[in-house]
């Protein structure tokens, strides 16, 4: 379980690990930008609503950075650079947020990147920050004045009341600041304004992204967000659906089960692009139905299983995602072909019974955000309660966090460029929430074509939550961004590699939605070229 909740959580860090560096991304817009910079204190002034509590500069030698906290994570060769910390606090809610600038020393390529961050994280844990200082940025981050990953020690108060103050910071109010003293602090550093500024997040450095474009249109030129936690109120309940089937039906299944109905899955829809190569193309039309697999044997734990249609039920449950007693659908289920362990994990208990292991982050949202009880036994949860507690949460959390305005008017207004890449294969945010707001924006600011102008949306075949940050696969989305904002290119593909089930690694070029990839029936299967894109109508 712990390996798993790691890998999730790691593939939200915004360039992870360096494992995927942009390259014409870090070239200088100026090349008066390479002054090199005298590391020193420099003025800030307070955004409005706040105060500068303290202020520090530091010059840090670089070279290997390691990431602090649960996700850790290393990034080496990192050129010498000035950190600069600036801490604020807003009157009368105690709070102390830091916002880390990291200035290049050198080289600074006249770019302003601010960086996003994961699961309950508000900011970079310094992986994200050092690839920046590396590829020519000045980069700023935030830790909204809440803790790590999984730190949700702020949620309540002494007396169980949620903690408003840190919830707004964590939601959009912290991200806003750190743009205006990040990008404050580099005026002041380098005695000039960054020529152009970026914003890069993924899961919720993505939701992240989109708040900013909604609220603050102005603070970033580009947003690259990935993997998105929009709807953030909606979906959080909604991953907790199948740990609610499970207990329901009482049928907890092991993830050898699981594994072969996505296997099965895969297998069924995986020739649908022309090519048989693990990769399924589109996971939103794979009609792929459990109850084929009913009676099939499966090797589980060293023991032989049969699968029942009791197996495939809430295997069927947990694709079509949360209803309503009458049926009403209220938010996609897990994408077919994504890992289904991650959602409807379990354990054994003493007696060595299966029992639900819910991801934490969901987790922990209905527990102390929604029941506002960080004790409640998720494992009593009806399906009727599960329809209350997923209206709770929108009516009590969409206007502070739920990330779903489709008015993005003042952005496109502002020339922002709205950049995203969704795995088909996330397992913790369904893909099809970054579908349903692309299809809201469409129909709200008129059509696909003129949101194109400004917003384009990848889908990515295979692809795990974050997977394009280099945990499964990768794409640079930073450089093809950098070409729409700066020169006027707009990405028409994104190019990307994906990495099939079988480790295999296939070139593709990442089809704007709502076009879909298809073989042309002759070329090297792992070539981007023996690929086009086309409506998804046809097969």
């Amino acid at each position: 379980m712990r390996r798993r909740l790691l890998t999730a959580l790691a593939a939200g860090v915004p360039l992870a690990a360096a494992v995927y560096l942009p390259t014409a991304s870090a070239e200088s817009p100026d090349s008066a930008a390479l002054t090199p910079l005298d590391c020193r204190t420099v003025p800030v002034k307070a955004p409005a609503g706040s105060q500068v509590e303290s202020l520090t500069a530091v010059r840090q030698a670089g070279g290997t950075i390691k990431g602090a906290g649960l996700l850790g994570g290393t990034v080496t060769d990192v050129p010498a650079f000035c950190e600069v910390t600036v801490t604020l606090t807003h009157p009368g809610a105690g709070d102390h947020v830091k916002v880390k600038t990291w200035l290049p020393e050198k080289g600074w390529n006249g770019r302003f990147q601010g960086l996003g961050g994961s699961a309950y994280a508000a900011g970079d844990n310094g992986v994200g920050l050092g690839t920046a200082v590396k590829n020519g940025y000045a980069a700023t981050t935030t830790d909204a004045g809440v803790g790590d990953v999984l730190d949700v020690s702020w949620a309540l108060s002494d007396k169980g009341r949620v903690n408003q103050a840190p919830l707004e910071n964590f939601a959009s109010r912290s991200q806003h600041e750190a743009a205006v003293v990040g990008k404050a602090v580099v005026a002041s550093a380098y005695a000039k304004r960054a020529a152009y500024s970026y914003f890069t997040g993924c899961s919720t450095g993505g939701r992240q992204g989109y708040m900013e474009a909604q609220r603050h249109p102005d603070d970033y030129d580009g947003i690259l967000a990935d993997a998105p936690a929009t709807n953030w109120d909606e979906y959080e309940v909604a991953t907790l659906w199948p740990q609610v089937v499970m207990n329901n039906e009482k049928n907890h299944l092991a993830g050898c089960e699981l594994d072969a109905f996505t296997d099965a899955a895969v297998k069924a829809c995986d020739k649908r692009d022309g090519l048989a190569d693990g990769l399924v193309n589109d996971a939103s039309r794979c009609d792929f139905d459990p109850r084929r697999l009913i009676g099939t044997k499966v090797l589980c734990e060293g023991r032989e299983l049969t699968i029942t249609a009791a197996d495939a039920a809430v295997v069927r449950k947990i694709w079509d995602g949360p209803r309503t007693a009458s049926g009403e659908k209220l938010w996609p289920g897990v994408p077919v072909g994504a890992d289904l362990k991650g959602l409807a994990g379990t354990v054994r208990d003493g007696d060595g019974n299966l029992k639900g292991a819910p991801f934490p982050v969901p987790a922990y949202w209905v527990q102390s955000w929604v029941k506002k009880d960080p004790s409640f036994d998720l494992s009593t949860i009806t399906y009727s309660q599960f329809t209350q507690l997923f209206k709770q949460s929108q009516a009590e959390y969409d206007e502070i966090i739920g990330t779903d305005d489709p008015d993005l008017s003042a952005f496109r207004k502002s020339g922002g460029k709205l950049l995203t890449w969704h795995g088909q294969a996330d397992p913790f945010i369904p893909t099809q929430g970054s579908v349903l707001y692309r299809k809201q924006v469409e129909r709200l600011m008129g059509g696909t074509t003129k949101v194109d102008d400004f917003y384009r949306l990848f889908l990515a075949p295979g692809t795990d939550h974050c997977g394009l940050n280099g945990q499964d696969g990768s794409a640079d989305g930073l450089s093809a961004l950098v070409d729409w904002v700066e020169r006027g290119k707009a990405p028409k593909t994104l190019p990307a590699t994906l990495v099939n089930a079988a480790g295999e690694k296939f070139e593709r070029d990442l089809c704007r939605y709502p076009a879909v990839s298809r073989y042309k029936g002759h070329g090297d299967p792992a070539a981007a070229s023996s690929f086009r894109c086309v409506s998804p109508n046809r097969r």
